[in-house]
């Protein structure tokens, strides 16, 4: 990619004066979107390599090509990196090592995918989500991923969250639906000031070479108390009712 990314342009001018009120409603009420079956299928074959493992898990959400994916699992030898991204043009399924790193890449709608791996009661250490789609327009908040109706999964799933952006309204009002369900979170530059870090991604490469600079939400989710429902609302949800 080459760095003519041009900056975000939003009719908002800071965090969405609606993002609590649609938080409150996903954390009172179950999320009952159908699992999609090429997703249950593509996390059945995943999930018997990641049940033989028995180390930490790391996941790559939005992890595109997976350049993000190879490098984590580099750094962290000890772990299995599960890269996840919607297309089927960039990934494909199967144990892979990079280094001394282990990781898998594969095809799976993230709304229904966090579920799946709560529900499998995977074991992550960390979750990396690293420059999602940042639907800049007001009237797409419930597809920002702290405004939709998979949240609750994610902060149930654990472990350290990692979010990254280049687009500094998504990380406050991450932090701010963070903040809301009594998780602590600290806002941060990335990389802070002096830091040479090569970049991780290919867009986070693309946004630093067209000046854009990246901002981060990091916290620890294991403390997190999960709504009564949420046992509950994904059986129903997976059996189509």
């Amino acid at each position: 990619m080459s760095g003519d990314s041009k900056p975000i342009v939003s009719n908002q001018e800071g965090c969405h004066d609606g993002l609590l009120k649609r938080l409150e409603r996903h954390l009172a009420h179950p999320f009952k979107k159908p699992i999609a079956e090429h997703t249950r299928q593509a996390f059945d074959e995943v999930n018997e390599q990641v049940k033989q493992w028995t180390g930490p898990i790391i996941l790559d959400a939005c992890c595109g090509v997976g350049e993000s994916t190879k490098g984590l699992a580099e750094a962290h030898p000890d772990a299995l990196v599960v890269g996840i991204d919607k297309s089927d043009l960039r990934i494909g399924k199967g144990l892979q090592e990079s280094g001394q790193g282990r990781y898998i890449l594969m095809r799976a709608d993230l709304n229904d995918f966090w579920r799946l791996a709560w529900s499998a009661g995977w074991n992550v250490a960390a979750q990396y989500v690293l420059y999602p789609n940042p639907w800049p327009k007001s009237e797409h908040l419930g597809r920002r991923w702290h405004g939709a109706g998979v949240f609750p999964y994610i902060l149930a799933l654990g472990g350290e969250l990692i979010v990254r952006s280049n687009w500094d309204i998504y990380i406050n009002e991450f932090a701010q639906a963070l903040s809301a369900c009594h998780i602590n979170a600290a806002i941060s530059r990335y990389p802070e000031a002096g830091e040479t870090i090569a970049p991780m991604t290919p867009f986070e490469r693309k946004y630093w070479q067209s000046g854009h600079s990246s901002v981060q939400v990091t916290c620890s989710l294991d403390s997190y108390q999960a709504p009564d429902w949420l046992a509950a609302a994904f059986l129903e949800s997976i059996q189509g009712k």
